[in-house]
């Protein structure tokens, strides 16, 4: 099977940026879900990299199932992907609140965090693999 990370890699960067342009519009709900989606797939990309697979959606899951004899991930990364992972629902469905709709929810400092926090994973990943 081909390698694929810079696919992988190439599409998290886009999504990232995907971000940075919805907060230039105010859709901070949609700014969050691009930055989870930009930390899972880099997640992936580097699982790629590595030879394996990375599978679901949870990105603390994805970075604590690395082989520890190969890669240190920071109890700090594991924070910020605690972060993203709650965003990667309630940012896109009504029902993952009580009432509301998520972009009732989201503002630009959460957008302003995320894209930080994806970006820390990102280039966790690029340095992992150069």
């Amino acid at each position: 099977m081909p390698k694929r990370f810079k696919d992988w890699l190439m599409q998290s960067e886009n999504d990232l940026e995907h971000a940075k342009k919805s907060v230039k519009v105010g859709d901070y709900d949609w700014a969050c879900f691009a930055c989870q989606q930009s930390a899972e797939k880099a997640m992936k990309g580097l699982y790629d990299f590595l030879g394996g697979e990375g599978w679901g959606h949870v990105i603390v899951k994805l970075l604590k199932e690395l082989p520890p004899d190969r890669i240190k991930v920071s109890e700090g990364l594991l924070e910020k992907a605690v972060f993203l992972d709650k965003l990667y629902i309630p940012t896109r469905y009504p029902n993952g609140f009580a009432m509301g709709a998520p972009l009732e929810y989201y503002t630009a400092k959460d957008a302003q965090e995320a894209i930080h926090h994806a970006e820390d994973i990102f280039s966790f990943v690029k340095t992992c693999i150069s």
